[in-house]
Parts: structure tokens; sequence; C-alpha cells
């Protein structure tokens, strides 16, 4: 397995300016997808002479929520996939390939069978729960395989994620709840409205502590016998990213969905611009979530206008393209 913490030369000072451009772009896409939909919001509705209470309430109640949504789940999502990489030191892995996305839906499905009147704050606890356990129980099986190739980590990950959603699949068909099922594992923004989507703010909180703790992870990275060496408590670091990672694919999972492929090529490529020192590569890695999901979703509401494609199926579709050229990529580098 690769370490992930290493840090490298590159100077986070030779960016700023890009990352400056990023946020403007973000800002911009966001104040764009205020507009974008099948009701017509438009300034000159909201502010000019034919001013509509129905277009500001639109606003309000569905797009402002909807945006917010985009930013929060895109940018945490990210740094699950940051943080699951430096728990695994590999680049390869994220929520969706190794099991904890699966673990989350049963867990949600589990409770909705036993638990139905529990309110969604209760639910969200449970499946992340089950996410914790999910991923510890892949941590636990890696530790009993032959890692002698990168590729085998996430493929161990893939395969646990599939017995975790053959066993919910079968639940699901068992209890005739396929379709909650399948929208769970499809991520989709439309039917987010406020009230819908505050969950996710408990994503931004693990972000914050993820960029606090940025330094611990750094050296956590580099293997347990070097974070002893320095005077760290490895388990609890490790045990921390658990924690933020489970909370994050949990809230997502109950508010928008499984969106796929988001935590492993992000990082990957913000690694591949500034290197792999935590404290630097945390503001580009939640930034570029933002910004990928913002506009994947864009692309998804405009591309069969007034219909719409879910952010899963786009992200799905262009992160799969994007995480085969980052395995070629990684195959091109080997002697």
């Amino acid at each position: 397995m690769t370490a992930i913490g290493t840090p490298t030369p590159r100077d986070p000072g030779a960016h700023p300016v890009l990352l400056g451009a990023t946020l403007a772009l973000v800002t911009g896409l966001a104040v764009l997808s205020l507009f974008i939909g099948i009701s017509d919001v438009s300034p000159d509705r909201l502010f000019g002479t034919g001013e509509d209470d129905r277009v500001m309430q639109v606003l309000l109640v569905s797009r402002i929520p909807r945006t917010a949504a985009i930013l929060l789940a895109g940018s945490a999502l990210a740094i699950a996939g940051l943080l699951m990489q430096i728990i695994v030191r590999n680049r390869f892995v994220e929520p969706s390939t190794a099991g904890t996305t699966e673990a989350a839906s049963l867990g949600f499905l589990t409770v909705t069978l036993l638990a139905p009147g529990w309110p969604l704050m209760a639910k969200m606890i449970v499946a992340a729960l089950f996410a914790m356990a999910g991923t510890a129980l892949f941590l636990r099986i890696l530790r009993f395989v032959p890692l002698r190739d990168a590729m085998l980590v996430p493929l161990v990950g893939i395969m646990l994620g599939g017995m975790i959603g053959a066993v919910t699949t079968f639940i699901a068909y068992r209890f005739n709840l396929l379709p909650s099922v399948l929208a769970w594992t499809i991520g989709d923004f439309s039917g987010v409205l406020r009230g819908r989507y505050e969950l996710l703010w408990f994503g931004l909180g693990a972000t914050i502590l993820a960029y606090i703790a940025a330094d611990r992870f750094t050296v956590a990275g580099m293997g347990d016998d070097f974070t002893t060496n320095l005077g760290l408590n490895y388990a609890a670091v490790m045990t921390l990213g658990l924690v933020l990672v489970s909370v994050i694919a949990s809230v997502t999972l109950v508010s928008v969905g499984s969106i796929p492929f988001l935590g492993l090529i992000v990082p990957n490529l913000v690694s591949l611009m500034v290197g792999d020192n935590m404290r630097i590569t945390v503001p580009w890695v939640a930034s570029l979530g933002a910004l990928f999901v913002l506009a994947c979703d864009i692309v998804g509401r405009l591309i069969r206008y007034p219909y719409e494609v879910p952010i899963g199926v786009v992200v799905g579709t262009i992160g799969a393209a994007i995480f085969l050229g980052l395995l070629l990529r990684s195959q091109g580098r080997r002697p």
C-alpha cells in the first residue's frame, strides 16, 4: 500500500490565485444554479417591476436549499474520500469503494423497518453506526489479505460493498422497499427542499474537524510506527477519521442519496496539483468537490431539460471516466 501523507516539495503559496479562481467559479455556478429549473426564476421577476411572490417562494423553499445541499454534500464527500485514503493508505478508496456507503444504506433500511416512527436524526445516527461498523470490517479484512498490489484494496472494498448491498436488496425485496433503497443508492437533489437538507450541515462540521486535525492525519498517513515515534496516538487519530467518514456518508445518504467516485477522484486530482499535506489540501478538496458536484448538477438539469438526470448518474459517468484515467496513469508510471 502506498503512503498518502508523505509531504511533497510543492509549495501551496504557488497556487493562491488558482484557489481564489476556483472559489470564484464555485460562487458563479452557485448563483447560476439558483435560476435553472422548470419554474421561471429570473432577476427580473424577483426584483423588477413585475415582482412575483411565488417566484420568491420557489427561490427560498427550493433553489437556495438545493444549492446549499449541493455545496455541502460535494465538499463533505470529497473530504470523506481524502480521510478514507489516509486511513487505508491507498489512493483508490473512498466510501463507495470500501463498503461504507452500502453499510450506511443497510443501517438506514434496518431502522426504517424496525423503528419507522423515529425522527430522521435518530435514523442518521443508526446509519452512521452501521457505516462505521462496515468500514471497520473492511479494515479488518485488509489485515488478512496479502496486498501486493494497491488495486487489490478497492477490489476488496467493492466485493464487501457488493455483499452488503446484496443483503440490503434481499431485505428490501422481502418487505417491498426496493423503490426506497433505489432512491437512497442514486443521488438526487431534485427533492431537496427547505427543512429536508439541514442534516448536511453535520458534514460541514466534519469538514471543519478534519481541517483542525489535518496535521495529525498527515502524520498518521505515514504509518503506525512513524506516528507513534512522534508522540501521537495512531489509533485515536484513525478512530477520529473513521467517525468523520461515517458521519459524512450517513448524512449524505439520508439527505440526497449516494454520489459515487467523488471522494476518489477529487483528492487524487488535488494531490497532483498541490501534494499530500492535508493542511494544504483540505481547502482544495472541499472547493473542487463542491465545484464538481455543482457543475454535474447543472449539466443534469440542462441535458434533457425540462427533465432532470439524477446527480448520481452524471457524477458516476464522469467520475468513472476520470477514475479509469487515474488507473491508466498509475499503471503507466510503474517500471
